[in-house]
């Protein structure tokens, strides 16, 4: 019996069916048909029942799932323990938010590619909350209140907001006071309603949205060219707002920060692909916050500088 094996049976199982868990592995479907075949052939027992309709674990399957479960985390903590962060390999599967994940979050990726050649990095870009265990995820990355799940969450990083608008359109409008005075303006809006923070109370705003995207890039634009407010995330504003272009309004009402974490399935450990991820990650978040507040552009490249870290379960 080989880990291999093991590992193969335990993502078919996750995944009900040859062709997902070819796609997660990263292998061909007749790789995991005769990895298959030899586990069962080495038990002596039928573990998979093949249908039409799928595949599907039989009584003896259902059994020596767990177990197979264990035994493969079990070898994977064992190379991590003899295994160089260096010499990272296998493939990482994350989620990434769609809006500003190519911008904020990709050229961390792009780093771990650059220093770990012999790792698979495999990125799918979605405002969707995916489901990590089904689809096969090692991590995810996502922006602001988690829900409660089974989840491992670690908060790697903050992002602070606020609203601006263009001079032009300030001379023009106005400039809202209150919350109830937004109503009466163009917003350009997102997928995220608006928090404001009044006194200690969070006051949710829902916009109409004149101007609407996904990208936070997109409605700086926006907002420069006069076409109304926007609620956007300092690493975009701070540019403009060094230029004059745009001006934040409504200081009295502070955005509240939203957390950055990264979530990973539950598990007594974390694999050193995640683990390092994790870390690139913080670190990269804290480097560019600092820049932000001293009113320079984030580096390219994350340097190795400590960070204040959170481990939540939910």
């Amino acid at each position: 019996m080989h880990i291999d094996e093991l590992r193969t049976f335990v993502e078919v199982a996750d995944a009900g069916g040859v062709s997902a868990a070819a796609f997660r592995l990263g292998l061909s479907k007749s790789v995991i048909s005769r990895r298959l075949a030899r586990l069962e052939a080495g038990l002596g027992v039928q573990l998979l029942s093949r249908s039409t309709r799928g595949i599907f674990l039989t009584e003896a399957g259902e059994s020596f799932r767990e177990y197979a479960v264990r035994a493969s985390a079990e070898m994977e903590m064992a190379l991590d323990a003899i295994r160089l962060e260096n010499e990272l390999r296998g493939r990482l599967r994350v989620a990434v938010p769609l809006c500003d994940g190519e911008l904020h979050f990709t050229p961390v990726l792009a780093d771990m590619a650059h220093h770990h050649p012999d790792l698979r990095i495999d990125v799918t870009y979605s405002d969707r909350v995916v489901d990590l265990v089904a689809e096969g995820f090692d991590c995810a990355i996502r922006v602001g209140v988690l829900r409660d799940s089974s989840l491992l969450a670690r908060r790697v990083g903050v992002i602070n907001y606020k609203l601006v608008a263009s001079p032009d359109y300030v001379a023009l409008h106005g400039s809202p006071e209150t919350p109830d005075e937004l109503s009466f303006h163009k917003t350009l809006t997102g997928t995220q309603a608006w928090n404001l923070n009044e006194r200690g109370k969070i006051i949710t705003f829902q916009p109409d949205g004149h101007f609407k995207a996904d990208s936070s890039n997109a409605l700086a634009s926006a907002a420069v060219a006069g076409l109304g407010i926007a609620y956007l995330p300092d690493f975009v504003t701070h540019q403009y707002l060094a230029s004059g272009a745009l001006i934040p309004i409504m200081d009295r009402y502070p955005i509240p920060a939203a957390g950055i974490f990264l979530l990973r399935p539950s598990s007594p450990y974390t694999t050193a692909k995640v683990r390092v991820f994790s870390d690139l990650l913080a670190r990269s978040l804290v480097t560019n916050r600092s820049h932000q507040v001293a009113g320079k552009p984030g580096p390219q490249k994350p340097h190795r500088s400590a960070s204040r870290e959170l481990e939540l379960t939910h």
